[in-house]
């Protein structure tokens, strides 16, 4: 194999790795197989062979390097700072055939096309409201009841130029026109204006995570430009957030890095609301929280969402099953490997029976929850934290 910068790259961040195994108990793949392979030092070591040319690719080897989630709960933990997921997906982009990238250049070419976002908007819309729609889908594949509701079509207008800026991301553009709606009546309850750049387009994760680098590189080129202009960019997904501060840094061009720009939406929205508190009204609510992979151990928010939701009177907040991890969406892998990202959310899915509503700042989260809630038979609604908060906004 060649040796690029990328390659040589990722192999001098594997060797930082002492396979001190503290990572292991942090892991929720490894947790569920207790196979070596399943964990970050197994999946280093395997990746330290395929790119050093000692060991040829196999169908046992994308097996294991494909069952990662990406949740990077090793790095939060690592003494030696790995960059784990830098030598992961350098490994999975030597892997890359036109074969093994067909799902996602076929689905990244849906999610890239204004018209096609716009034809699954409006199918969503009605989808949700067609009464029958909950119990046919029911027969289909788990991941087909991952269908997110959809209860609002209107272009969202903003202001053309503002010191903070949104993120919608391609997935949000269908899904999150209403939780778009919602940032900005919050952000302007405080007294402040959001841009929402035209030019924008998908995070780049898509590609990064599943062998296309270069092309996740474009996306983050075209990205830096679109934001050029603002200070502060936070991402309606938590897992858009994280993608643009990781490839942010590898925009080309004259435009400003967009890494140093990004921060997590919770986080900026309760700095906002601190400074110019608007009033809300009481809800008596038992609110399950779940904080995505990517706000807390990317985006390095983990208490975010319950500081932003602890400003509704009344409300409890229950972390729903903190110890069991990642819930196991982690991208397209709860459509790719449904069986470990149902058993990942099923401590989650038990713990919500004592809710009366899920909030989720990730919309990959929020439609694997919606999923299992369904196939389960449960009438508990997914809400992105900004819509609850909306929610309980006293009018002016």
């Amino acid at each position: 194999m060649h040796m690029t910068p990328s390659l040589h790259a990722a192999l001098a961040n594997a060797d930082l790795c002492v396979k001190c195994g503290l990572c292991l108990p942090h892991c929720p793949t490894y947790r569920l197989s207790q196979h070596e392979a399943d964990g970050p030092r197994g999946r280093i070591a395997l990746s330290q062979g395929l790119l050093n040319g000692t060991l040829a690719a196999s169908a046992g080897l994308e097996s294991h390097l494909d069952g990662c989630l990406s949740c990077r709960a090793c790095e939060a933990v690592c003494p030696a700072k790995v960059p784990y997921s830098h030598v992961l997906d350098t490994a999975r982009a030597a892997l890359a055939t036109p074969q093994r990238t067909r799902r996602t250049r076929l689905l990244a070419t849906v999610l890239d096309s204004p018209l096609l976002r716009g034809l699954l908007r409006l199918l969503l819309w009605l989808l949700s409201r067609w009464p029958a729609a909950p119990r046919l889908l029911s027969r289909l594949p788990a991941w087909a009841n991952a269908w997110p509701v959809v209860s609002r079509l209107a272009e969202v207008s903003a202001a053309p130029v503002a010191p903070y800026a949104l993120f919608t991301g391609c997935v949000g553009d269908i899904a999150e026109r209403a939780v778009l709606a919602d940032a900005l009546s919050l952000f302007r309850s405080a007294g402040v204006e959001v841009s929402i750049p035209p030019d924008q387009g998908c995070c780049g994760a898509l590609h990064q995570h599943n062998g296309l680098p270069e092309a996740a590189t474009q996306h983050a080129a075209r990205n830096a430009h679109a934001f050029a202009g603002c200070e502060t960019v936070v991402a309606l997904a938590s897992g858009c957030g994280a993608a643009l501060r990781d490839l942010g840094a590898l925009a080309s061009g004259n435009s400003p890095a967009l890494a140093p720009k990004v921060r997590d939406l919770c986080t900026v929205l309760s700095e906002v609301l601190d400074a110019h508190p608007p009033a809300f009204v009481g809800m008596s609510l038992r609110v399950g929280l779940h904080t995505a992979c990517t706000q807390a151990n990317v985006l390095q928010a983990p208490k975010a969402l319950r500081r932003l939701l602890e400003r509704i009177p009344g409300i409890e907040l229950i972390d729903l099953a903190p110890q069991s991890g990642c819930c196991g969406a982690a991208g397209m892998a709860f459509m790719t490997q449904p069986e470990q990202a149902a058993q990942l959310l099923a401590p989650k899915l038990d713990a919500a029976s004592a809710v009366d509503v899920i909030v989720s700042a990730n919309i990959g989260c929020s439609m694997h929850f919606l999923a299992g809630l369904r196939q389960r038979g449960l009438s508990v609604p997914v809400l992105h934290p900004v819509t609850l908060l909306a929610q309980a906004l006293v009018p002016h």
